[in-house]
């Protein structure tokens, strides 16, 4: 299914292209946690500095980051929801009083200013402490996520679908001064309110209700009465290395762990996120064409949760990065994007899989007003990808890889790369080493192993938690993926499974992803492979599928490609259909509830088997 092609540019020339004095991407080492003065690096704590390629222009802070961007695009859309329409910034005097700008003006910049000053001088958070945000993809989230930075707190994002006992782990495990909560979480919580302790909670978008032990966001921002323009002038100093971002990973089993990034750690990845188009571009032989706030404003329909590294750290940064309007979905529904990317101009769709699947199968096949279609958070099969491209051949389609660890992207790649090389999931990014890993060495090109990253997005650590921190971060700095995969001889990145999900069949060990792509068929939506317990040979392979309507698929139909792909040990020894598989926060496929339903059954049959 490969696409051959001749780029007109090495990735030597490439990157040396991208990289270059004066792009957006120009590196530069640097001590991380040194302080150079002048010729002088004063260091605290030697064994606390490592020596990193960073990228040159990087913001700062998240606050520059803010500041910059409101002051160059000024008045465009920045967000769009329902009937709701928010800019960047308009030209309001100091003199406008808060709830004047809470009441008349839908303006993200001066509302996150009032945010940060309510934040600081009516609960009294100051830099370095934490605010929580639990809540599905509103626009008054992203004024208080902004509010936060503008003061140097940590924003704590915490996955707002958890059940109540590891949500109220999270709020009060990251010991957060403040908590800011919609509707459907302030029902889940004011029954355990007392148990968040001192934390002051706030509710967005409440209509006329009220929970006890908790305030209303509006009208405590609305009758805020001090000087919010006061935040522009006292600069509270925030340095790359101060602590900026905890998101709360969506793990399968046990109580998830706070990832905790320092500013630097955390901008990285806004620059990570563009790498793959303008490396795309500079293959074709074309030029990097710079980038003017007069440009056509693009439109990016986010539909990923701001609690998940994919929905904040690479959609929504980038989309302040490009001026974007932000368009938000109150929940996934393919009619309802469909819609929205009509109607709003949307350019940029996509996130996990199974998002880009529907838009491919849904009536916007073909449509011409979208320029990018982006995966990540989960594989992408390669019969999608060549799907993709026959919906939209005009279409930039991106690929991406990375975990909440390193604050989402370490690894990608667009267009043709992509096309040429459809199982893979793209290249290092300009300040991410990659390596794979077997039995503590690293292994050759093209041999399997762990995939390790290293680079300053990796995270600072777990929060609170140096044990687990020390199992996932080595000593110098390389970030364990749980993830194994191998590197081609250009460097290309190809995952074959979570080290978890690995089948192993009789001494063989097979990939789960290999499976899946085998079964992937006109027909088949998902395919989650699991192995299922065997008292001969150890595991023997399952596969769980969704399908689409009419699909005229069978069990013996799919085992019967799976024989004509895969060798005879990997093919799988049952085909369930089932009306969904669970997902978790990011998209990606739980298998925890197949690979138990799975070996239920195969037990059922192996039981009328030995009864006939």
């Amino acid at each position: 299914m490969a696409v051959a092609w001749e780029p007109k540019r090495t990735l030597a020339e490439t990157d040396a292209l991208l990289c270059a004095p004066g792009q957006m991407h120009e590196l530069e080492t640097v001590l991380v946690n040194g302080q150079r003065t002048g010729l002088t690096i004063l260091v605290a704590d030697l064994t606390s500095v490592s020596v990193q390629r960073v990228y040159k222009n990087q913001w700062p802070s998240a606050r520059m980051f803010w500041l910059w961007s409101t002051n160059l695009y000024g008045d465009r859309t920045y967000i769009a929801y329902e009937n709701q329409r928010y800019t960047f910034v308009q030209d309001l005097s100091a003199d406008v009083p808060a709830h004047e700008i809470i009441c008349r003006f839908k303006e993200t910049l001066a509302r996150s200013l009032i945010a940060a000053a309510v934040y600081r001088e009516v609960y009294g958070v100051k830099k370095g402490d934490r605010i929580a945000i639990c809540a599905r993809n509103l626009p008054e989230y992203l004024v208080a996520y902004w509010g936060c930075h503008l003061i140097g707190a940590v924003a704590v994002l915490v996955n707002a679908w958890l059940p109540v006992t590891p949500l109220l782990y999270c709020l009060t495990h990251a010991d957060c001064k403040l908590i800011l909560l919609d509707p459907e979480r302030a029902d889940r919580l004011v029954s355990v309110r007392d148990k968040l302790g001192a934390a002051h909670v706030l509710v967005f978008e409440p209509g006329k209700r009220h929970w006890k032990g908790m305030q209303i966001w509006e009208s405590t921002l609305n009758s805020f009465k001090g000087n919010h323009m006061q935040i522009l002038e006292q600069d509270p100093n925030i340095l790359p290395e101060d602590d900026a971002m905890i998101f709360f990973t969506s793990g399968t089993t046990g109580l998830p762990k706070g990832v905790l990034s320092t500013q630097r750690q955390f901008l990285t990845n806004t620059l990570n996120t563009v790498v793959s188009r303008r490396r795309a571009v500079l293959r074709r032989g074309e030029e990097i064409k710079a980038r003017s706030p007069t440009d056509p404003q693009e439109g990016f329909l986010i539909a990923a949760p701001f609690f998940h590294a994919t929905g904040m750290t690479s959609l929504t940064m980038t989309a302040t990065l490009a001026g974007a309007k932000i368009v938000l979905i109150r929940k996934w529904d393919t009619k309802q994007a469909t819609k929205l990317i009509k109607e709003e101009k949307v350019t940029m769709a996509g996130g996990v899989p199974s998002m880009s699947s529907d838009l491919i199968e849904s009536e916007l096949a073909g449509y011409s007003g979208l320029d990018a279609l982006t995966f990540g958070g989960a594989a992408t099969p390669p019969a999608l990808l060549i799907r993709a491209k026959a919906a939209f051949p005009s279409v930039v389609l991106n690929q991406a890889y990375g975990l909440t660890e390193c604050n989402s992207i370490a690894i990608s790649f667009a267009a043709e790369d992509w096309l040429a090389r459809p199982t893979s999931c793209g290249l290092a990014s300009p300040i991410n080493d990659v390596v794979i890993v077997k039995d503590g060495k690293v292994v050759p090109r093209g041999e399997l192993g762990e995939i390790w990253i290293k680079g300053c997005n990796v995270m600072k650590g777990y929060w609170r938690d140096p044990a687990a921190t020390e199992k996932t971060v080595t000593k110098d700095g390389w970030l364990l993926s749980g993830d194994v995969g191998m590197q081609d001889e250009e460097g290309f990145v190809y995952i074959r499974d979570r080290i978890k999900d690995i089948i192993i069949r009789g001494g063989e060990n097979i990939d789960s992803t290999s499976v899946e792509n085998a079964l992937f068929t006109e027909g088949v939506l998902e395919v989650a492979a699991i192995g299922i317990p065997d008292s001969r040979l150890g595991e023997l392979v399952a596969a769980v599928v969704t399908t689409k309507p009419d699909h005229g698929l069978t069990e013996e139909s799919l085992i019967a490609l799976a024989r004509s792909r895969l060798p005879h040990f990997a093919v799988p020894v049952m085909v369930l259909f089932v009306p969904e598989i669970e997902h978790n926060a990011a998209g990606k496929i739980m298998k925890g509830g197949a690979r138990k339903f799975a070996a239920e059954e195969w037990a059922r049959r192996l039981k009328t088997k030995a009864k006939l």
